[in-house]
């Protein structure tokens, strides 16, 4: 989920180092994180997947299951002051599959439309800024709206215990565009900076509720870690490198009032990212995910890589 961009406050001074910080405080201008306006975008992230484990386990895939998942998350937001902001997303999906049927045969599909909705805001509650370090964590909390169709939810009554041939790991609630509740969202972020080393984490927390057809999803446990350096810094454009540690826990769903099996997950991602700003408008990013812990529950196809990019746009 595309989110509030930790802020990045560096005085403009006129000294040796202005250049520098300059290049910094521009670079936080294009990232909607500092000063009132409004600013817009849009954030993609494609996931592959196309293995499947049992309990944590990497198993067999004869019948070549898999499924390629695509969000482009829309969105625009108003920064009230240098302390308060809001946000709406609107995310777009697309999925792409093929799995095994209960009949032994194989089907092909795709499942497109809006999701979920989300309302949120972000609020800087800390902030250290000198010359050549800065301190920031910010505080987050949120909405989100069961605007997303659950018709695929519906294939959990018709799920089979013993099919003929293979099993599938992709089900109606990995399909699915919405969840049908309203889900709270908290979370924290920081930013820590030294020179040209900087350092930021993220923790989002989703709270879920009883969703349609009697079906909730589990909570879910959202968080990224993230050391960089700014390989190039202008006073009109930056360029900088991340190392990401990235991960997810979910536990497992309820359907009818009994546990869904097949539906926890532990996950934890690495991968490199760069970001690119102009001016005090443009922001951009991209990077991928490689998982190298995945421990599911039961049956599930599972994800082999992430690609995921942004841009943002100040107005």
């Amino acid at each position: 989920m595309k989110v509030f961009k930790i802020a990045l406050l560096a005085a403009g001074a006129h000294s040796a180092v202005a250049c520098d910080l300059c290049a910094i405080y521009s670079a936080n201008q294009a990232h909607a994180e500092l000063g009132r306006g409004p600013f817009a975008g849009v954030a993609e992230q494609y996931t592959h997947f196309g293995s499947v484990q049992q309990d944590g386990e990497r198993v067999d895939n004869p019948s070549g299951q898999y499924m390629d998942s695509s969000i482009s998350q829309l969105f625009v937001g108003y920064n009230i002051n240098r302390r308060f902001g809001v946000q709406f997303t609107a995310p777009i999906i697309y999925r792409n599959y093929k799995r095994p049927d209960n009949a032994g045969g194989i089907e092909h599909g795709s499942e497109s439309g809006l999701g979920d909705v989300s309302l949120f805001g972000n609020y800087l509650a800390y902030r250290l800024s000198q010359m050549d370090r800065t301190l920031n964590w910010n505080l987050i909390g949120g909405v989100k709206f069961p605007t997303g169709s659950t018709d695929r939810i519906k294939e959990e009554f018709a799920e089979v215990e013993n099919p003929v041939g293979p099993p599938s790991g992709i089900h109606g609630h990995d399909l699915t565009l919405g969840t049908g509740s309203y889900d709270g969202i908290v979370g924290t972020s920081a930013y820590g900076r030294w020179q040209k080393m900087f350092v930021t984490g993220n923790v989002q927390y989703f709270i879920r509720t009883k969703g349609d057809f009697d079906y909730r999803f589990a909570n879910e446990l959202i968080w990224s870690f993230a050391p960089g350096y700014y390989i190039v810094l202008d006073e009109r454009f930056t360029v900088t490198f991340q190392a990401v540690a990235s991960g997810e826990y979910k536990g497992k769903d309820k359907f009818q009032g009994e546990t869904a099996d097949d539906t926890g997950l532990t996950a934890v991602y690495l991968g490199p990212a760069v970001g690119f700003t102009w001016h005090e408008n443009l922001s951009a990013d991209l990077g991928a995910d490689l998982p190298v812990l995945l421990h599911n529950t039961s049956f599930q196809s599972v994800p082999d890589f992430r690609i995921h990019a942004g841009i943002t746009w100040r107005f």
